[in-house]
């Protein structure tokens, strides 16, 4: 017994290399617990960054607040709501057909499992199966195409259009002119650029803002011709379900029936160059009365613009003045591409300081500013600017980046028509 004893103790004993063996793999152990934590714990850690950025994005920044709409809006003329009962109904049967296919899918997965028995069954093709899995879809495409077809002819027809406006894409603006009216006018981007530039809070509207609306009457037919004066721009307005391409030298219809009067905003959706983001639209829908008020208003100012174009023309401008007024039509419609100090981004847009254009003909200069140059992306200005607006801006690039220019480099107002 007490042999047993010692040798059930002499097998629990150990000699010094197992304890020296024992400690190496404590240590081995222990040493790959500390790297597997130290790793789990810089992978931690090299998450946080990434899921701080991500809750600071969707709490914190401007943009959280924009509407995190699922659905399309249902808007606000015939057409728009025909194409979103249509996009509902074309939904629906989506998600039934999403339903019966992985439904029975899961049902034959689940039933038909291998731990019940069941073996795959071994057979190719079955005639009636494939009559049933094209017959089915064929009846289904057939339901979707009678509603989407009655859409598609809504939103083709012109007919009976009480009336009719011409809308042109330019780098970038629109200019809308109200055919039979006498109104034509240009919509431009009025976010200021402090906040464009990140040196003031982001307005509401923030990029969403025109100085001049197009403004339609409620209850009343509208068709618009689309069209453009130099790139592809595409007009689009969601909430009328109006979205179409402008192309030069091409003219695309639509229409719409606003219901309800309110302030509508879109933009362009079509990449135009570099300034794409910077052109919004806005319609404004009014009443009837209000819209005629808004018509005789218009061609009121209208008649005192001329008035004052015509005044403004006849005099005689110093160069100071002609570089104020130079400088403001050059900010607006020139530095987009030119750039503020006149360098331009070239070669799509050259510099005009020190250029042969600004260091040329002076009356060379004028023929381009009014009426571009055919192959670059230099538009023709003339619908936009007045004869002073044009010697204005003429006279400043001459003489806005070169050191003591001459007296004599300007060009008055009242020589600018007989280049038009």
């Amino acid at each position: 017994m007490h042999h047993l004893n010692l040798f059930s103790s002499s097998n629990n004993c150990s000699t010094p290399n197992d304890a020296s063996n024992n400690r190496s793999n404590h240590n081995g152990t222990r040493r790959n617990s500390y790297t597997q934590t130290a790793h789990s714990r810089v992978r931690r850690r090299s998450l946080m960054p990434w899921l701080v950025f991500l809750f600071s994005t969707l709490l914190c920044s401007q943009s959280a607040y924009a509407e995190w709409g699922l659905n399309m809006p249902r808007g606000v003329t015939p057409v728009s709501e025909n194409v979103y009962d249509l996009h509902m109904i074309i939904f629906y049967i989506c998600c039934a057909i999403a339903v019966v296919v992985f439904g029975i899918m899961f049902w034959s997965i689940f039933h038909h499992r291998k731990s019940k028995g069941h073996k795959a069954a071994h057979f190719h093709e079955s005639t009636l199966v494939e009559i049933i899995w094209t017959l089915i879809p064929l009846v289904i495409l057939i339901l979707m195409a009678i509603p989407a077809t009655k859409a598609v002819f809504a939103m083709y027809n012109y007919d009976d259009a009480e009336l009719d406006i011409q809308i042109t894409g330019y780098q970038w603006k629109w200019r809308y002119n109200y055919i039979g009216e006498d109104i034509d006018y240009f919509s431009v981007l009025s976010t200021p650029k402090s906040q464009i530039t990140n040196e003031s809070d982001k307005g509401e509207n923030y990029l969403l803002e025109v100085d001049r609306p197009l403004v339609l009457p409620v209850g009343k037919k509208v068709r618009f011709l689309l069209t453009s004066n130099d790139v592809i721009h595409s007009w689009w307005v969601p909430e009328l379900a109006v979205k179409k391409d402008t192309i030069p030298g091409f003219i695309n219809e639509a229409w719409t029936l606003i219901k309800e009067p309110g302030i509508y905003r879109g933009q362009c959706a079509e990449l135009c160059g570099q300034d794409h983001g910077f052109m919004p639209v806005v319609v404004k829908a009014v009443p009837e009365d209000e819209y005629n008020a808004w018509l005789a208003e218009q061609k009121e100012l209208k008649a005192i613009e001329i008035a004052k174009a015509a005044e403004a023309a006849a005099k005689v401008w110093d160069m100071d003045k002609l570089m104020t007024l130079g400088k403001t039509v050059y900010d607006q419609s020139c530095a987009a591409c030119h750039q503020a100090n006149g360098e331009g981004i070239p070669p799509v847009f050259p510099g005009l300081k020190d250029s042969p254009i600004t260091k040329g003909d002076i009356a060379e200069h004028v023929r381009i500013v009014l009426h571009g140059r055919t192959g670059t992306a230099m538009a023709a200005y003339a619908p936009q600017l007045t004869d002073a607006d044009v010697a204005a801006v003429v006279t400043y690039e001459r003489n806005a980046w070169t050191d003591n220019p001459p007296a004599d480099n300007l060009i008055q107002p009242s020589d600018i028509a007989q280049y038009r």
